[in-house]
């Protein structure tokens, strides 16, 4: 029999728990003659901001052992301009698109999202609390201005909020359950890792900005981590990412307390990724003979 791979998230019904993650994918459409969308549990979109940005100055992307640093500084079109072409067109594909907002400050998280609120092909909201590769300092590490991005976010949101958090603090559960207390429906977990390369040939940083983001298969166990000590600690859901490359590590984060996965780098590399992952996921499913992914969320907790 073929296993169910059908989740719930934050009221949200998935075909499979399998999402693309933001930053690594475009806007969501762009991949449409690669890879059959439809397969796909949902979309996740670039991170967008109330105003277009360029981003960092090139080289925004170094290949590491094991994995990939990123400084691309959250670089999009703007939210006006997202909704009228890239929002339209993810409109057509059928599966759920969540959007990622970020903000310099509270104003710029409530500004974007009463712009999104408007179109109904919105399903959730993710708010990017965590992005390593601003000048200023990460959000969910300010507790009180996190907490006030939630619930002004949640106060006007007619869709799930969903909060991507860092994993670079001492208690990840403890960050998590605050922000689930200021109103997220659910939780991201994680974010990229800080790091840096340097160029011995030419005794410079392989980055513009010298440090990035760290992504790729190389943080995985560190970021299975986060959710399973965040897990027991939540009533609502969590997204769990970072070094997803297989059908395999996607069931890790399933097994540690994962309702869906986004995938980032590894569809950076190969968009059939997504779709190998998803199959994958099934082929575990069934050697173990179980009937639903459902059933095996956050066992390693219990």
């Amino acid at each position: 029999m073929k296993p169910d791979l059908s989740v719930d998230f934050a009221g949200i019904k998935l075909k499979n728990p399998v999402l693309t993650a933001s930053g690594t994918f475009g806007y969501g459409y762009e991949l449409a003659d690669l890879i059959p969308l439809k397969k796909l549990g949902g979309i996740v979109t670039k991170t967008i901001t109330l105003e277009p940005r360029p981003g960092n100055p090139q080289p925004r992307i170094a290949e590491v052992e094991s994995g990939m640093l990123n400084t691309i500084g959250l670089q999009n079109i703007g939210v006006k301009a997202f909704v009228e072409e890239p929002l339209e067109k993810l409109s057509k594909i059928g599966v759920p698109v969540f959007v990622s907002v970020a903000g310099a400050c509270l104003s710029d998280y409530v500004e974007t999202v009463q712009i999104l609120k408007t179109h109904k092909c919105v399903s959730a909201i993710e708010l990017n609390l965590s992005c390593p590769n601003l000048k200023k300092k990460i959000v969910c590490h300010d507790l009180p201005l996190m907490t006030d991005v939630i619930k002004q976010v949640k106060r006007i949101s007619k869709v799930p909020v969903i909060a991507k958090l860092s994993p670079l603090v001492n208690d990840i559960a403890e960050l998590a359950l605050t922000a689930q207390n200021a109103g997220a429906d659910g939780i991201t977990l994680t974010n990229t890792y800080p790091a840096m390369a340097i160029d011995i040939k030419t005794f410079k940083s392989k980055l513009s900005t010298v440090k990035g983001g760290m992504s790729g298969a190389c943080i995985k166990p560190m970021s299975i981590r986060c959710v399973y000590d965040a897990y027991p600690a939540l009533k609502v859901p969590i997204i769990g990412c970072g070094g997803i490359m297989t059908g395999e590590d996607a069931v890790e984060f399933i097994l540690a307390g994962a309702t869906a996965v986004s995938v980032g780098t590894a569809s950076l590399v190969s968009p059939e990724s997504l779709i190998n992952i998803i199959n994958g996921i099934e082929s575990v499913l069934k050697e173990k003979q179980i009937k639903s992914v459902k059933d095996i969320i956050g066992i390693i907790n219990k």
